[in-house]
C-alpha cells in the first residue's frame, strides 16, 4: 500500500501486507528510497523494527526516527534532512544520525559467532590478522525481508576484500539483483535440502 501524505514531499509506504504474506518488500522500499529528494521524508510502516534496514539507511546518509505504535506496527521516518525526520512522526520516537553504525541484528545466535572478531564491530568472522575476513551469516528461518537486509547491512560494515558467506532457505533472487547493481561478485552453492549458500566478495568502490 502506498500513500502520498498531505504534507508536500512526504511519501508513506506500508509494507505490512507484504510481510504478513511472507513476501519480500526490500526491492519496493529501495525503489522509493531511490526517488527521494534531499528534503523528502519516507514514512515506512512495518510489523517489526527493521534493525538491518536502519543500519543500511544510516550508511547511505539518512537520518531516521523510529516509533512503536503497536505490538506489530512500527513507523520509521527516513530523510537526509534531520529536521524533516523530527517532524515526520508524532509521539515518542527514537532518533538516529546519518552515518552512525548500527548492529546487524536479525536473530544472531551464539552458534554463528566465531572466536576472531571483525575490527569494525563484532560481526562473526574467521581469518588471521591483516588478511581479509570471512563473515558467516545463517539466515535460515528468518522472515523476509530480514535475510536480505541483514546481508546488505553486513556488506556496509565490512572492508573491501572481505567475504560474506550466507546460508538462506532458498536462492535469494532479489539480493542477487542488488549485488549485480553494486558490482559485488558472488557464487551460489545450492544445497540438497533446497537451501542455498552464497559467497559474496566486497569489492573496493570504483574510482571515476
Amino acid at each position: 500500500m502506498e500513500k502520498v501524505g498531505a504534507m508536500a514531499n512526504t511519501i508513506e509506504l506500508d509494507v505490512r501486507p507484504y510481510l504478513r504474506k511472507k513476501l519480500e518488500p526490500f526491492q519496493l522500499i529501495m525503489e522509493h528510497v531511490a526517488r527521494l529528494e534531499p528534503d523528502d521524508v519516507l514514512l515506512l510502516h512495518t510489523t517489526f523494527k527493521p534493525t538491518p534496514l536502519l543500519g543500511l539507511m544510516r550508511a547511505k546518509g539518512y537520518h531516521y526516527s523510529v516509533q512503536k505504535k503497536a505490538r506489530d506496527h512500527w513507523l520509521i521516518a527516513f530523510s537526509r534532512n534531520k529536521a524533516r525526520v523530527k517532524s515526520g512522526t508524532d509521539g515518542e520516537t527514537t532518533l538516529a544520525e546519518a552515518g552512525e553504525k548500527a548492529p546487524i541484528g536479525g536473530a544472531e545466535t551464539a552458534s554463528e559467532a566465531e572466536t576472531v572478531k571483525h575490527p569494525k564491530g563484532g560481526l562473526p568472522t574467521s581469518g588471521t590478522a591483516g588478511a581479509p575476513s570471512v563473515i558467516r551469516l545463517d539466515n535460515r528461518g528468518l522472515e523476509p525481508p530480514l535475510p536480505m537486509m541483514r546481508t546488505l547491512a553486513a556488506l556496509e560494515r565490512t572492508d573491501p576484500g572481505d567475504q560474506i558467506v550466507i546460508h538462506n532457505d532458498r536462492v535469494p533472487v532479489f539480493l542477487l539483483e542488488e549485488l549485480d547493481q553494486l558490482g559485488y561478485p558472488y557464487r551460489i552453492e545450492e544445497q540438497p535440502d533446497g537451501s542455498a549458500v552464497v559467497i559474496i566478495t566486497k569489492r573496493p568502490p570504483a574510482h571515476p
